[in-house]
């Protein structure tokens, strides 16, 4: 029997999401984005927050991979840190959650072995999704029993700083696909369809792209840059 992950295979997941300090930060808004993207050929959604995934829900029959981004002090780990995050997106249950599973310290010291013994005890079936961003972290995930790994926080950590997914080729999917099993999700400023198309080839399960798609702040900014480039070089 096919399991959502398995549905995901070679296919599109867009992720909607709006910090509180973006324009577009609104269920309403993510709903809608969630709903052109569906119309779009997207085959899930990922997004941020209880509100954001009842309201997308309610709108697209699409799979979402959920998550809740909140900050804690003692903790740079801030994507579905703790049990508590997980206790709350199970209340609109999602059809994947995803966590950072990178090796930086956890909130309250909970290290992530013990993390997912607690979520796999009280929610023995939910499908787990390790945002990683070393090879290390991916294969680590991989014995810890995820699900799926995603290229998610590479560049993200004071360790993969300055780097990015699509760097030399995508050579750090090319390392996390030959270290592990479970399915890779290409993840991370994957910002155009070629790169998009080429994580495929290379051998990801399923691609996320976010800001190339969802956040118009971003898109703008890349149009003005390479304005901004052109004026310079024609001056």
């Amino acid at each position: 029997m096919k399991t959502v992950l398995d549905n995901l295979k070679g296919k599109l997941v867009v992720s909607c999401q709006a910090l509180e300090n973006e324009p577009l930060h609104s269920p309403f808004i993510m709903s809608r984005m969630a709903l052109a993207a569906a119309q779009g050929g997207a085959a899930a959604i990922r997004a941020n927050s209880v509100v954001d995934i009842k309201a997308i829900k309610g709108l697209v029959s699409l799979p979402v991979i959920g998550i809740i981004k909140r900050d804690y002090p003692d903790s740079e780990v801030f994507i579905t840190a703790t049990l508590k995050e997980v206790d709350e997106l199970m209340a609109v249950a999602p059809d994947i959650v995803a966590l950072d599973a990178t090796a930086r310290k956890r909130p309250g010291g909970v290290s992530l072995d013990m993390l997912i013994a607690q979520i796999r005890t009280r929610y023995p079936s939910l499908l787990l999704m390790a945002d990683i961003a070393t090879v290390q972290e991916a294969v680590t995930a991989q014995a810890l029993g995820f699900d799926c790994v995603g290229t998610t926080l590479y560049g993200y950590t004071a360790e993969t700083a300055g780097h990015s997914l699509p760097e030399n080729d995508c050579a750090f999917l090319k390392e996390v696909l030959s270290a592990v099993t479970i399915p890779v999700i290409a993840e991370g400023n994957v910002d155009t369809p070629d790169r998009a198309a080429r994580c495929l080839e290379l051998g990801a399960h399923t691609v996320v792209v976010g800001g190339a798609i969802t956040r118009p702040q971003q898109i703008t900014e890349r149009f003005m840059a390479a304005i901004g480039a052109q004026s310079t070089d024609g001056a």
